[in-house]
């Protein structure tokens, strides 16, 4: 049991490092690294706090504390992902209706050149 609280508490201070790291070297955005930072610190507080694992553990109905951190990370992770999976979504959404502008734009710029080349000024 203590090993895999510990092997936990290491992964969440590894995944701090990782995010923290991340955002120093600008790979990944502010507003991305909060999810990550939140689920560690979840990680880490759950793998230390054996109270607060056996009480999940009563609610999710497993007697065994580590069986419920992994329920529990799992279920983080889970809505980490779901929340950046929103973000991705309307960011096509966003570059489909930047794509069909571009577009428009480009079509209205061939049609000006087009009366410029039939009525030349002069």
């Amino acid at each position: 049991m203590e090993r895999l609280l510990d092997a936990m508490t290491i992964f969440s201070l590894v995944l701090m490092v990782a995010v923290l790291a991340s955002v120093r070297r600008a790979h990944i955005r502010v507003e991305y690294s909060v999810s990550w930072l939140l689920a560690a610190l979840v990680l880490l507080g759950l793998s230390r706090w054996e109270t607060a694992l056996r009480w999940f553990g009563r609610i999710l109905g497993v007697s065994d504390p580590p069986s419920a951190l992994l329920i529990v990370s799992g279920f983080v992770f889970l809505v980490v992902l779901y929340r950046l999976s929103l973000r991705i979504s309307g960011l096509k959404d966003s570059n489909i209706a930047l794509a069909q502008r571009v577009a428009i734009l480009e079509y209205r710029l061939d049609s000006l050149d087009e009366k410029d080349q039939a009525f030349p000024a002069g």
